[in-house]
């Protein structure tokens, strides 16, 4: 996956030769597309509102944002799957996509508890799509007012979790009881050096691969907003902004052209950034399911976006690794070994790997207002 981190270098060539009067463009920041997380003042009247507008700011892969709410009476709605907004070359099934939507319902039920309400849902009920999803109705929830129901914990963290796609910290590690707390919901976890090595190896390639493979790596370019203007007009894909890159825009030496060449200064600067990042793996955990169904999908981004709030609350960052677990060709092997290094048998499916270490405050990523998703 592209990040930020690819077109630093070439950005800082770039700050060199700003002109003076070119320095207020350059540290110009997005002004609208992070607006979705302020959630001060008064919340929505309607419950649904409420746990909506803290839902679309869960994990969802590569930010597609691709969740569709249809408001229906006074405390139903239906969640549907904008077609356009689903990875058909690194996710060709839409299982990355369906864990998207397992995030979303987990912290729209966690927002609505802490305005005393149960959010019950009805996951495909007119059937789970396949081979890809659709426009058909994924969720049916119902929220109802339950007195003396107990908030959900997690509900402070929804505001600051992020997913972290910067360089830990290699001298501090993280401990069993810490990763043992994250996965408390679901998922296993380890810490020990030589197989977290193991891993790390499959994560390179995996990264390595998709970023050197024409489609993949097209797939991310297009999903890159590039400079403040581009972030605030589509605050979904790939976040590409900062002082940094700004100055590579202007000094002509950030486009879209560029990162797509393989055989730019840009992108060879990039891989070697992502294979620093990458390969910054204190620790790592993963959530294997049963099955590969769209609701052990569904299951999957439950937990995992229970144990990023986790991390959260701990102070840690994480990450997914998600490159080594997609279904294109290319991958195949790199999908093996995790599997096997993992223990997944028989039609045990790994659907999320993360790295969780230390790593540097960040900003949260851009996000569509709530009233977009509205149908």
């Amino acid at each position: 996956m592209v990040s930020r981190r690819m077109v630093l270098g070439a950005g800082l060539g770039g700050l060199a030769l700003v002109s003076a009067g070119g320095v207020w463009r350059v540290t110009r920041m997005p002004q609208t597309a992070y607006a979705p997380w302020s959630l001060d003042g008064q919340p929505p009247e309607d419950i649904r509102l409420d746990a909506f507008r803290h839902a679309i700011l869960a994990p969802n892969p590569h930010n597609r944002q691709p969740w569709v709410i249809r408001l229906i009476g006074e405390d139903e709605a239906e969640i549907s799957c904008d077609p356009a907004k689903r990875l058909p070359v690194t996710d060709p099934f839409d299982r990355q996509i369906t864990i998207g939507f397992g995030t979303f319902l987990e912290v729209a039920r966690i927002a609505a508890s802490e305005r005393g309400y149960v959010m019950e849902a009805e996951l495909f009920p007119g059937g789970a799509a396949q081979p890809r999803l659709d426009e058909a109705v994924v969720a049916r929830v119902k929220f109802a007012k339950v007195e003396g129901l107990e908030s959900d914990h997690l509900y402070s963290a929804i505001t600051q979790r992020r997913s972290n796609k910067e360089v830990y910290d290699p001298a501090k590690n993280v401990k069993d009881i810490q990763l043992e707390t994250i996965v408390l919901d679901g998922g296993a976890f380890s810490a020990d050096p030589e197989f977290v090595a193991q891993l790390r190896t499959q994560i390179l390639k995996a990264i390595e691969i998709e970023m050197t493979t024409p489609g993949p790596h097209r797939e991310s370019v297009d999903l890159m907003r590039i400079g403040y203007k581009q972030v605030d007009a589509n605050p979904d894909g790939i976040d590409i902004s900062g002082p940094m890159v700004e100055a590579g825009i202007v000094a002509g030496q950030i486009d879209r052209a560029q990162l797509a060449d393989m055989n730019s200064q840009a992108f060879a600067i990039g891989l070697e950034q992502m294979r620093e990042t990458y390969g910054s793996v204190p620790s790592l955990i993963w959530i294997t399911t049963p099955g590969n169904g769209r609701a052990d999908q569904i299951e999957a981004g439950r937990q995992y976006v229970r144990a990023n709030l986790q991390a959260t609350q701990l102070g840690l960052a994480m990450h997914p690794m998600s490159q080594s677990l997609q279904e294109y060709e290319e991958v195949s092997g790199a999908y093996r070994e995790v599997h096997k290094l993992l223990g997944a048998n028989g039609e045990e499916r790994v659907q999320m790997l993360a790295r969780v270490g230390y790593g540097p405050t960040i900003g949260p990523s851009p996000r569509w207002p709530l009233a977009t998703h509205i149908d």
